[in-house]
């Protein structure tokens, strides 16, 4: 999912890795629901629930680059028009976790759980 007005990158534009390392220059803000992210998501990112975000909003970093993504672009994509409203350099990942899945993107899980999306 996309919009005009919104900053949106494919699954290529997006970088392979991430760490959730303050010394990294970009994070991965996955804004998924908690059930969600134990199925499966990707190393490194950082998980705040979309409805969780401008309670959470101090925890993000104005000087990193923010890449948002959740199951397929739609959550992503509204979060990212309220990041970049309030002073934040946010893309919306477009076609989400499962694109990243479909590409072949590395994904982990809680332990003793196969990762996976869809």
């Amino acid at each position: 999912m996309t919009s005009p007005e919104v900053p949106s990158v494919p699954i290529g534009a997006v970088p392979a890795e991430f760490d959730a390392d303050a010394a990294a220059s970009a994070i991965l803000l996955d804004v998924r629901e908690d059930d969600e992210w134990q199925l499966g998501r990707a190393p490194g990112a950082v998980h705040i629930p979309m409805a969780d975000i401008p309670a959470r909003i101090e925890e993000l970093d104005y000087d990193r680059e923010i890449y948002v993504v959740c199951r397929q672009g739609g959550r992503s994509l509204q979060v990212v028009r309220y990041l970049t409203h309030v002073g934040f350099e946010a893309v919306n990942v477009a076609g989400g976790m499962v694109a990243w899945q479909k590409a072949g993107r590395p994904l982990t899980a809680d332990p003793g759980h196969e990762a996976k999306i869809y």
